[in-house]
């Protein structure tokens, strides 16, 4: 089958070349009768044609079929083969020489054509071979007197054996291209299934971390606010601080598994971009102030409002820019210009962070974007970090539609231009009032004790007594005998997990059917938002909870109305 699609795609030069030689034996050597040459190999190939397309057709081809197919080769290799015995007999000039061509091209054409399958290239080149050895008597009989008729037994086996050759030579090539080709599938998918078990590790590994940094996070932040005296909010503020940092590697080790798997996304949503650049820049004005250093700030005031993007990946991209350049700034000042302009049919967002401190050689900026590199021994030792940050911001920038790069020379500090491509937006609408969250009636699903305690605490600040649930099953009896104003659920548990029970909660009767409910997870793909959206969750909150952000979520669903607060 795979010579005979192979011969099936080579069928029309076939019949183009032969109609090519036959006119010019028509005008070179007056040979009329060619033309029936011609007519007889079209219709054998018209007949090989009819037969493989029969073949295809049918799922399992009779062996009278199979036969006629496989006998095809040697019958066209023999029509157009016997066009040699009268060039070979003729007495013109140079026609001998032709037929020994004709042969010889015929010959390397089957053995390009049928190299896939051995048993098709011998059927096909047989016929030729036999014209080749039949040829020196055909010239000794029409040439009785020549002495060279004789010699024309070596040029016969010389061309037999370097077609051989040939033929061996090629074999052996595609053969080891199709071993290059598997060995190269075989590695890709050694490479792939590597990167989804370390994706799969990562994953793993940062669900079970994130339960116990939960905890310290919030067991911190309520230490710090129940405990009197400043020592001891200094300890809890240190604790707090370390949680805090190991947050941050662990986001920053998850987002490089994302984006070496290709699996991390950027959002289209619509914020504020002024109050965005003014929130970032207010949280590092203390950090710049306690090194003596000037934090300034040019363009802001002429940056467009609202715009939609990915406001969270923009604000991480900053928020390491300027812990970089206040980091590595000994004096002087940190100078953040931002700008914005048109771009087709959207805008192009530009901050570029600028410092004076010590700048970095050429070999350093080369080695910049590399992960886990530190630019010398003693950075990691004396300023901490993974080696992560400038790697993912540039990828991060790259996935919302810019780049980011830098220019630095010893001595005269960095400048690090961010681009990210945005979109004009409308304000959305505002509610009027407010959300009422002390006293919400709140019911916390998840399988993991640390991780009830923890929602528990960071709850409590918000003047909430949650009521507590250790699986999808427990939630679901809790929802259908008491009635809640929101629900905070542990998307993976064992048994019924939080989807299915969100689905089940959605599709049933009862007094809670179409409550808000919060998707709490260590997964925080636009994927896994999707799947959670599916499901008829409301909302999204990624573990370790930032009580900032559920402290927005459950602004935003719970219902304003003074009746409930006062129940």
């Amino acid at each position: 089958m795979r010579a005979a699609l192979a011969r099936r795609g080579n069928l029309y030069l076939r019949v183009a070349a032969t109609v090519m030689i036959a006119l010019i034996l028509h005008v070179f050597m007056n040979a009329r009768w060619t033309w029936l040459w011609v007519g007889t190999y079209a219709a054998a190939q018209l007949v090989e044609l009819v037969l493989i397309r029969q073949m295809l057709r049918q799922p399992r081809p009779g062996r009278a079929l199979r036969l006629a197919v496989a006998a095809m080769p040697a019958i066209t290799s023999t029509i157009f083969g016997f066009l040699s015995i009268p060039l070979f007999a003729s007495s013109i000039r140079f026609a001998p020489t032709l037929g020994g061509l004709l042969l010889a091209g015929a010959l390397l054409n089957v053995i390009v054509v049928n190299s896939s399958l051995r048993s098709a290239t011998i059927s096909a080149a047989a016929p030729h071979v036999a014209y080749l050895l039949i040829a020196p008597f055909v010239a000794r009989w029409a040439n009785p007197a020549s002495a060279l008729a004789s010699a024309l037994w070596f040029g016969v086996l010389l061309l037999i054996l370097s077609v051989f050759v040939a033929a061996r030579t090629l074999e052996r090539a595609l053969n080891a291209e199709a071993a290059a080709k598997e060995e190269a599938e075989r590695r890709r998918h050694e490479a792939e299934e590597a990167v989804a078990a370390k994706s799969a590790f990562v994953a793993m590994i940062s669900h079970e971390l994130r339960t116990p940094i939960s905890a310290i996070l919030a067991g911190a932040a309520r230490l710090h606010s129940d405990l009197p005296d400043a020592a001891s909010k200094t300890h809890a503020q240190l604790i707090g601080d370390a949680g805090a940092m190991m947050r941050t590697l662990l986001n920053d080790l998850l987002d490089l598994s994302r984006l070496d798997a290709g699996r991390m996304a950027v959002e289209q949503a619509p914020f504020d971009l002024r109050q965005a650049m003014a929130d970032t820049l207010r949280l590092w004005r203390p950090d710049a102030q306690k090194k003596g250093l000037r934090l300034r700030v040019e363009g802001a005031a002429n940056l467009p409002r609202w715009v939609a993007g990915d406001s969270l990946r923009l604000r991480q991209v900053l928020n390491n820019l300027l812990s970089n350049a206040i980091k590595f700034t000994g004096q002087g000042a940190v100078t953040v210009r931002l700008a914005a302009r048109e771009a087709g049919d959207g805008l192009m967002f530009e901050a570029v962070v600028a410092d004076t401190g010590q700048g970095l050689t050429e070999e350093q900026m080369a080695r910049l974007f590399t992960p886990f590199d530190q630019l010398a021994a003693n950075v990691a030792r004396e300023h901490g970090g993974s080696g992560l940050g400038l790697v993912i911001s540039r990828e991060l920038a790259r996935l919302m539609g810019g780049d980011l790069t830098v220019t630095s020379k010893p001595g005269k500090g960095s400048r690090f231009r961010l681009e990210v491509r945005l979109e004009a937006a409308q304000a959305p609408d505002t509610r009027t009032g407010g959300a009422v969250i002390d006293g919400a009636r709140v019911l916390v699903v998840d399988d993991h004790v640390v991780n009830r305690r923890a929602l528990e605490l960071v709850l409590q600040s918000f003047g909430i007594q949650p009521t507590l649930a250790e699986s999808g099953e427990r939630a679901l009896e809790l929802l259908h005998s008491e009635v809640f104003d929101v629900m905070l659920m542990d998307v993976y548990m064992p048994g019924m997990d939080g989807r299915d029970a969100t689905r089940e909660l959605r599709a049933a009767e009862g007094p809670n059917r179409h409550i808000p409910v919060i998707a709490v997870t260590a997964s925080a793909t636009a994927k896994d938002r999707e799947a959670c959206h599916a499901a008829g969750m409301n909302a999204h909150v990624a573990k370790p909870i930032d009580p900032s952000q559920l402290h927005a979520a459950l602004s935003e669903l719970l219902p304003v109305s003074a009746s409930r607060a006062a129940a």
